[in-house]
């Protein structure tokens, strides 16, 4: 989901990353506390004023990461993997691998997030009011931690789909309705109508009272809630444009095929520049042994395409995340966004049957849509 940011580690294995955009938020929101500081403790010294800005900010984007750490826990708990936590513009986000499979599976991932910033909230209080007599620094930081962090639970509880608020509505409606699909197009539905309020909220503010910094702000709020509520809905919609078709139906039978002894050069030059293929199955002493996608190709710096075979940087076979031929293609989406993979082979019995690529899936769902099927 945002592919330009930077790796910190793992928690719980889950990977641990920061968007770009985070450096930008992380910048604004300590001058402005540094300045809010210097105003309502004129007595301190400018090293104490952006000293406490630091360490508050710092605290913040680690409520934020704990609040998404609930989200992911809660999935894992669930048996649903998390790719990653991304730290970006807006706060963080949980990429779990795949949708929740039951209302109350979804309602209980949904919902973990603002419990998890509740409790904060009440830490931070409750040592705001220990350190009350004696430790105006540490009061400082924590009373502001505290109103924040009850702050963000109220806005993330909103019922705008795809905020927290927004998941427990679908989760409720999808309880009620009994299908995922309708109550996710109610959800996002309702989703959009809250962007478009903060739309007009931030226009106005902009027009009305002058309040740019504010008024832009929450237009931008709103106009990235549109943008995830339409792609949501979008996705719904793909599925059901799938649904009937099974992988037999669409897979491509004649997968081309490579020895495990061709060169990176050897591929690009006589296979993959001529035909436009981008990925190819890999045969091992006439065995199917793997397969080599261009993605992989990319990572091999271009010095060593002459010398790297394909058998050293294949996905080997038992790797490869396949589908039997009666397996609605729907799941086979399904896997290819929650394993982050472009083709998923076909396989009967132990014997490959063919390949379905995301890019050939897509131009059948386009062509389907077209005629209105």
């Amino acid at each position: 989901m945002f592919t330009q940011s930077v790796r910190l580690g793992r928690i719980l294995g889950i990977p641990i990353g920061v968007n770009y955009s985070w450096f930008i938020i992380f910048a604004l929101i300590t001058l402005t506390l540094g300045t809010q500081f210097a105003f309502v403790y004129p007595e301190w010294s400018s090293a104490a004023h952006y000293s406490a800005a630091i360490i508050t900010s710092v605290l913040f984007f680690l409520s934020v990461l704990l609040h998404e750490l609930g989200h992911s826990v809660a999935a894992k708990q669930k048996g649903i993997n998390v790719r990653a936590i991304t730290l970006f513009i807006f706060g963080g986000v949980a990429q779990i691998a795949r949708e929740p499979d039951r209302p109350m599976t979804e309602f209980y991932i949904a919902i973990m997030g603002p419990v998890v910033s509740i409790m904060l909230a009440a830490l931070f209080a409750a040592i705001a009011f220990i350190f009350q007599p004696m430790g105006e620094f540490i009061v400082a930081i924590t009373q502001w931690l505290a109103r924040i962090n009850f702050i963000l639970v109220l806005f993330n509880m909103i019922p705008g789909f795809p905020l927290d608020g927004g998941r427990v509505f679908r989760a409720i409606v999808w309880g009620y309705v009994g299908s995922y699909e309708r109550a996710t197009r109610i959800a996002t539905g309702v989703g959009q109508f809250v962007a478009y309020m903060f739309i007009i909220g931030g226009i106005f503010l902009i027009v009305g009272t002058g309040l740019w910094v504010n008024g832009i702000w929450i237009a931008f709020i709103g106009w990235f809630l549109l943008t995830a509520a339409q792609q949501v809905n979008q996705y719904v919609m793909l599925k059901s444009a799938l649904r009937g078709i099974k992988a037999r139906d669409v897979m491509e039978t004649d997968c081309p095929r490579v020895d495990s002894a061709t060169t990176v050069s050897e591929l690009i030059d006589e296979y993959m520049l001529r035909t436009g293929r981008r990925a190819f199955l890999v045969i091992e002493n006439d065995s199917l042994s793997g397969l080599v996608t261009l993605h992989q190709i990319k990572k091999i710096p271009r010095e060593e395409w002459h010398t790297i075979t394909l058998g050293a940087i294949m996905t080997p076979f038992n790797n490869l995340h396949w589908v039997a031929p009666d397996t609605e293609i729907s799941n086979v989406l399904d896997i290819m966004n929650a394993e982050d993979v472009s083709q998923v082979p076909v396989v009967s019995d132990g014997k490959l049957m063919g390949i379905i690529g995301r890019n050939h899936l897509l131009q059948i769902v386009k062509t389907r849509l077209d005629i209105g099927i």
